[in-house]
């Protein structure tokens, strides 16, 4: 899996560039809102998503680890593929979009071009509850308690611990120590979940 890209842009477009990473390029699938940060950069890092499907395997860029997160939410709601979240994400900012699931404003999401009030509805239902999870970031920089939560979790579940149980003894060490590192903390998680 790709998780990350770092290198020259060669190509862009309001929906896809090209980077160049070590002499391979790479098609990457943007949005709106990331093709905007990339306007006076001849070097980009992104943070990527790989959709595997019988026929294509196409890669998803994200400037931020909050809009990478968001995108996952939308694509695990039934009848939302990568594409209609790449232009989700494109036609309204990940702040805005987690308001409005959280306040059930269905107006505001459907009236981004695409999406009608049973995909709307459905994206109430299924994340109402998961939005206030994502990482907080501003242009790329992931503020460091949320990123340290997420690689902990990420690594407890890369370690066979189902997502919740993690997110639940992750949770319950950084209620205690709020400053912990990510070695502490995964550590510390780790004895919990074994005891």
């Amino acid at each position: 899996m790709i998780g990350y890209l770092s290198g020259k842009i060669i190509s862009k477009k309001p929906t896809k560039i090209i980077i160049d990473v070590g002499g391979v390029g790479y098609l990457v699938n943007i949005s709106i809102s990331t093709f905007e940060k990339l306007a006076d950069k001849e070097e980009i890092s992104l943070y990527t998503y790989l959709s595997v499907k019988e026929d294509s395997l196409d890669l998803y860029g994200f400037y931020t680890v909050a809009e990478k997160e968001m995108f996952e939410l939308l694509i695990s709601v039934s009848g939302i593929g990568p594409k209609t979240a790449q232009s989700i994400l494109s036609g309204i900012q990940i702040e805005d979009l987690k308001e409005a699931l959280k306040t059930g404003n269905i107006s505001r999401i459907i009236s981004v071009p695409g999406i009608g009030r049973k995909t709307a509805e459905r994206m109430m239902v299924e994340l109402r509850d998961k939005v206030d999870s994502l990482a907080e970031s501003i242009d790329g920089i992931s503020f460091g308690r949320s990123n340290v939560r997420t690689d902990a979790i990420a690594a407890l579940v890369n370690l066979g611990y189902n997502q919740k149980v993690a997110d639940r003894a992750v949770r319950a060490v950084t209620d205690r120590n709020p400053n912990i590192s990510i070695e502490d903390l995964v550590k510390e998680a780790l004895s919990q979940l074994n005891n």
